[in-house]
């Protein structure tokens, strides 16, 4: 035990994992924040879905030599918005939508990928994450970004839990569930882009499900739910950050497992209790 705390007392001496926590922290928030309205709109999927759009986003930044998350950023906003046109007009189902794109986006990522000279450091970095490698800059974006999803999401709350419900009745009560619809996908698809860099494309939907799931197992209403959810991504990010520090594992994984052992815990007490 002494030696553990030694070693998280070791790794806050460097600056490194100072960006870490506080970006991983704020990117953490806002998934949670936004998960247990897309769990509950059964739009789960659509998370890992933009994830396999932006790897095609995230090849054609690295083959321009622009910062991929400039180019991922508006491609991926709209790739949401595409889905959201596709389902509203009965012209594709749901899930073959989110599906339909998801395997374009890959397909089109590997072949960037090929162009390019193959899969280089900076693309698997983007695959599987390097939270521990994000910059001053990064950081500083992630938080104004961060902030602007939560503020958002806090603005529109009452018309998202409306339309999370019951959006028929919504729709009759006078909220614009179309406006609302698009608002929560264009926050996803910019949650999902600021997730990559904490645990990659490959797992960055779980940062959205695992939290709000957990939480949804034993909150007693809604606003409970949220703010159990908050902490459950909080506490992954930061126990999977030091986690990954002291058995030299990849941080983004080791996020991914604490979440999963959160769940378990979380599913199991509820059984018992």
């Amino acid at each position: 035990m002494n030696n553990i705390l030694f070693q998280i007392s070791e790794a806050l001496q460097y600056s490194f994992i100072h960006r870490a926590l506080l970006a991983g922290s704020f990117i953490a928030l806002c998934c949670s924040f936004l998960g247990v309205f897309l769990v509950l709109r059964r739009f789960s999927l659509i998370g890992d879905g933009l994830a396999h759009i932006s790897f095609a986003t995230i090849a054609l930044g690295l083959v321009l030599k622009i910062s991929p998350l400039y180019i991922s950023l508006p491609l991926v906003m709209l790739a949401s918005l595409w889905i959201l046109k596709l389902t509203e007009k009965s012209l594709v189902n749901g899930d073959a939508a989110i599906g339909l794109l998801s395997a374009l986006g890959v397909a089109t990522g590997v072949i960037l990928a090929s162009v390019a000279g193959g899969f280089n450091v900076d693309l698997f970095s983007y695959l599987f994450g390097n939270i521990l490698a994000i910059s001053k800059q990064e950081v500083a974006l992630t938080i104004a970004l961060s902030g602007a999803v939560i503020a958002a999401v806090l603005f529109f709350y009452h018309d998202l839990f409306a339309v999370s419900f019951d959006e028929e009745y919504a729709k009759v009560s006078g909220v614009k569930t179309g406006r609302i619809n698009r608002i929560l996908l264009i926050l996803t698809a910019l949650t999902v882009v600021l997730g990559i860099k904490v645990v990659g494309t490959m797992l960055v939907s779980s940062l959205i499900i695992f939290p709000a799931v957990s939480a949804l197992q034993i909150a007693k209403n809604f606003k409970a739910a949220i703010l159990l959810a908050s902490i459950f991504s909080v506490v992954s990010v930061i126990a999977g950050t030091f986690a990954s520090y002291i058995l030299n594992i990849p941080t983004g994984a080791t996020i991914v497992q604490v979440n999963f052992i959160l769940f378990v815990v979380v599913f199991f007490l509820r059984k018992i209790l």
